[in-house]
Parts: structure tokens; sequence; C-alpha cells
């Protein structure tokens, strides 16, 4: 990865509440669907996806559906159905893993979910027993091979229907922050004292409950975030600067085994850039369709139209290839179904367990 520059601690508008942020875009959408005649036309953008990935999207109905040899890139995982005894769903949750051909460390995250809810590294028998106690019954989660490689990206990848060949719209890259230990200070003074991590301290602080007291070592290093989502406390680049042909012939390729894929982000990991650049030598960890962003809005050098002007591109396109797809003969699916799925969605997501 290339060296963090520096850069503003935070943007002015990176953690606005949304509502005021995208405010001016769902402005746009409307404008788009009267354009184009169809509000649910974002529902089409992806057909073979349910919802098109918009809401409430399965994350293992979505990675079935990435097939062929490009399969072997996606990092393999198991599912388990949180029911009945946690203690007793650890030997089934291991049983599982080992018929994918994995074992710890793994990450732990809910099937359904988006933003980085309940994403957690689960190194032992123990931190999955403790991850099945705080986990909602009734919904699924997936126990993924922890990817090897400190690198990690986003690649928000689009083709028009009929076209050979798609193009990358957004390249993040993502940075995980870390405070330092000088022997005096508490973890809860060095993340307050940060010049990035102290005016976000909310993210932080609840990680380290039962340990803001602690004081670390002289140069002892401790991560402030695990999961590579802006909005849990990751610091994100703008990357559109690294992208390379290969690349985009890499993720054509990947798309191509994604039935009717057309619009969305992939989050890959990977251990050398070079290699990355050059389409070789990463795994995806997710993917996600018509919902996903252009994550590369909250590099915080980016100005607020700059990144309204990235959103309203991204919308641009995500109604005209519904509307594209709607001409092939694609229908979206019905409202009472979306609403189903956004409830549904927002309920699970406020029950997994605190993100890492």
């Amino acid at each position: 990865m290339p060296p963090l520059e520096p850069a503003p601690p935070l943007s002015r508008f990176e953690f606005w509440p949304g509502w005021i942020f995208y405010l001016p875009i769902w402005g746009l959408v409307i404008g788009l669907a009267i354009r184009h005649r169809g509000l649910r036309l974002p529902l089409l953008a992806n057909p073979a996806l349910p919802a098109g990935g918009l809401v409430g999207e399965s994350k293992s109905e979505a990675f079935a559906a990435l097939s062929g040899p490009e399969r072997d890139v996606l990092a393999p995982y198991a599912t388990l159905l949180r029911c009945g005894n946690a203690g007793v769903q650890v030997a089934v949750a291991e049983a599982a893993m080992a018929a994918a051909g994995i074992g710890y460390p793994v990450v732990a995250k809910p099937d359904l979910g988006c933003r980085g809810a309940g994403v957690r590294p689960v190194r032992d028998r123990a931190e999955l027993l403790a991850y099945l106690h705080g986990f909602p019954r009734g919904e699924t989660l997936i126990l993924q091979r922890l990817a090897v490689g400190a690198g990690e990206a986003g690649v928000f990848y689009v083709r028009e229907p009929g076209r050979r060949q798609g193009g990358i719209l957004s390249l993040t890259l993502k940075y995980f922050p870390e405070i330092i230990g000088d022997g005096r200070a508490t973890i809860e003074t060095l993340i307050r004292r940060d010049p990035r991590a102290g005016q976000v301290a909310r993210l932080y602080l609840p990680r380290f409950a039962g340990r803001l007291g602690e004081v670390p070592a002289s140069g002892e290093r401790v991560p402030l975030v695990f999961a590579g989502n802006h909005s849990k406390g990751a610091i994100f680049r703008d990357g559109r600067g690294f992208v390379t042909e290969a690349l985009v012939t890499r993720f054509d390729a990947i798309a191509d085994s994604i039935p009717g894929f057309h619009f969305g982000r992939f989050d890959v990991r990977f251990a050398d850039f070079a290699a990355f650049r050059g389409g070789q030598g990463f795994t995806i960890v997710e993917f996600n369709g018509a919902g996903a962003e252009a994550t590369h809005i909250w590099d915080s050098r980016m100005t607020l139209f700059g990144a309204w002007k990235t959103l309203a591109r991204q919308m641009a396109l995500l109604f005209a290839i519904g509307a594209a797809n709607r001409r092939l003969g694609h229908r979206p699916e019905g409202w009472r179904m979306l609403i189903a799925r956004w409830r549904r969605e927002r309920r699970a997501t406020k029950r997994y367990p605190l993100t890492a």
C-alpha cells in the first residue's frame, strides 16, 4: 500500500448526519426517476441479485452467484443460522468451517447487513462462543477465512448492459488507524488526544470498554478498528490514480462470472499493492450491488461539491443501467417486498454485536 499521505484529519462533512449530506442526492434521485419513468429502476441494476443488491440482500446469496474460475478469488466461507444453545452451535460452526476448508482465524459477520455492522475477527473457539452469545437468534452469520495481507481496497465497478468492457468508477484505499503507547497515557487519553481519533472518539471508545484505563507500553501499537468501513473509523483515500487497464480487465472477468452483474463495489484484501494493480494477488471478502457507494468521497481531502458530483454521476449510471435492463424485459420486485427487506435489515442491524 502507498504510505498514508498527510491530509486534514477530517473533511468538513465526513460525519454529518446522513439526512443532511444526502439531501441533494435524494432530490437528484427524484429527478432521475421522473426522467426514466421509474423510481424502482435501481432494483434492476443487477437482475441476478435480490433487489439488485440495493437493500436487504444476503451476502451468501451474492457469493453463491460468483461462479467459474473467478470464484477462487473469493475468500472461502461457511454460514450458520443462529439458533439454540451457543455452546452446541460452536461445534456445528466448526464442522461447517472444516467442510469449507477453513479454520481459525476467521472473520464473523452477519449475512444480512451493511456498513460493517457486526463484523469481528474470531481467533479461536472462545471468541466464536462469545460472538454467538451476542448474535441474534433467527439470523444467519458468515464465518469467512481471514484474508492474508494488510492492504484493503474498495473497487467500484460499472458496466452498461450489452457492453463487453466496463470501468472502475472508484478505487478507495483503506487504512486502519492506531494509537502508539508512551508508557504513561491510558488508551482513552491516547484516543482523545489523537488529531483525528479525538474528533470522532465515539467511534472507538466503546470498543475498548473495560480497557480505557489500560496504559500501553512505550512504542506499543494499538489498532483502533478492524473492519474496513468508514462509518466504523477506517481512513479512506482516493486511489483512482492507481487504476490500471490490467485491473479493469480482471474485474471485467469477475463481473462476467456473476450473471447479470453491472453495478457494485468489491471489497478486497491484498499483500502486494503492485500485484493488485496488475489484477493479481488479491482476495474478495465482500461485494454489493445497487446499494454500494463510491467510497473515495470519504477521503478527507475531498470537497463537498466533489463528493456530491461523484454521487450524482453514480446515480445517473445506476438509473441508466436499470432502464437498459428494463428494456431487456426485466421487471423490479414490488414495493411491499422492498419495504419488507428494508425493515428486516434495519431491525437486525440494531441487534448485532459491536463491530471491531
